[in-house]
């Protein structure tokens, strides 16, 4: 099960991928927008590890863009050396996850514009720090500094897939009361900014807000649902450890899972249109906050599935 290859990997730290939850690295780059759809990864782990503490939360509208005050910086694709299996000395993300249905929205960009990379740009590209593959070839990394650029409906920065259909070209918009939709994430939270540590790892957005989110606030992992908790997944959770979460959306409710993909921990009554997922790091602080515009929310994916019925 990779559950368990997780309990084992994650008590080794891959060389030179070390964080702190101080987030001390800033890192510039850029880059146009993406879309993908269904991904799958490794299952496996190494992931390091950092601490940090706060509160806060933040939304977005899906289109419209504010700067928060980071650089712009353009990144170059690279060649991948691997046959897109996720394996050690994976060069780019697509390498490693599915990306054919996602766009991604970087926290760089000019002010009021992050940018964003699409299909088919998306399946060879990488931008280091903010979107690589790990050390080990075997998760993608996504990194939001506090003082990136963000979207007009927040206030904080993002390294975030958005859920796409088509191989990228259109955005998924779907229905919590028609089929049945599934995002099922293998995933470790690395990094939070140490004055606020607080940062989102997968969501549920409709039309217009988040419905729900896998939160971490300092040790305490949870599910929210519109800007409220609804269930704690680990009160303890130490930075840098896997965990499997699946997301699934029917017959008008929203089911959450947490290491058990069988029974889900919370089952929540929603009735929401213009639905899609998100993936990545939504670093939830900024500099008004207290933490300095380089402290940083990372997440390492290492396995990431949606499906739709």
């Amino acid at each position: 099960m990779i559950a368990r290859s997780f309990l084992v990997i994650a008590a080794s730290v891959s060389a030179g991928a070390c964080v702190t939850s101080a987030g001390a690295e800033q890192g510039d780059a850029a880059s146009s927008s993406a879309g993908t759809a269904t991904s799958q990864g490794s299952g496996k782990a190494t992931a390091p590890a950092t601490e940090g503490t706060a509160s806060g939360s933040g939304d977005e509208t899906d289109e419209g863009m504010i700067s928060s005050g980071a650089a712009t910086a353009t990144g170059t694709a690279a060649t991948s050396t691997t046959d897109g299996t996720g394996t050690a000395g994976a060069r780019l993300p697509a390498d490693i996850l599915n990306l054919d249905d996602w766009k991604l929205t970087l926290p760089v960009g000019e002010p009021g514009a992050p940018q964003e990379v699409l299909q088919p740009e998306l399946s060879t590209f990488s931008l280091p720090p903010f979107f690589h593959p790990a050390p080990g070839g075997d998760a993608v990394v996504f990194r939001a500094p506090v003082g990136g650029v963000t979207t007009s409906g927040s206030s904080y920065p993002r390294s975030e897939l958005r859920e796409m259909t088509a191989s990228g070209v259109e955005k998924a918009a779907w229905s919590t009361t028609e089929g049945t939709h599934t995002m099922e994430i293998a995933q470790a939270v690395t990094a939070t900014p140490p004055v606020k540590p607080h940062v989102v790892a997968g969501q549920i957005h409709d039309a217009n807000d988040d419905v729900v989110m896998i939160r971490l606030e300092g040790p305490r992992l949870f599910v929210e649902a519109e800007g409220t908790e609804v269930e704690v997944l680990d009160p303890n959770y130490v930075l840098g450890t896997p965990f499997r979460v699946k997301i699934e959306a029917a017959a008008g409710f929203i089911s959450v899972f947490y290491e058990d993909m069988l029974t889900p921990k919370v089952v929540l009554p929603r009735d929401r249109d213009g639905c899609y997922f998100k993936a990545g790091v939504y670093t939830q602080s900024n500099p008004s906050k207290g933490d300095a515009p380089g402290a940083y929310g990372e997440v390492w994916i290492y396995d990431l599935t949606v499906t739709h019925g």
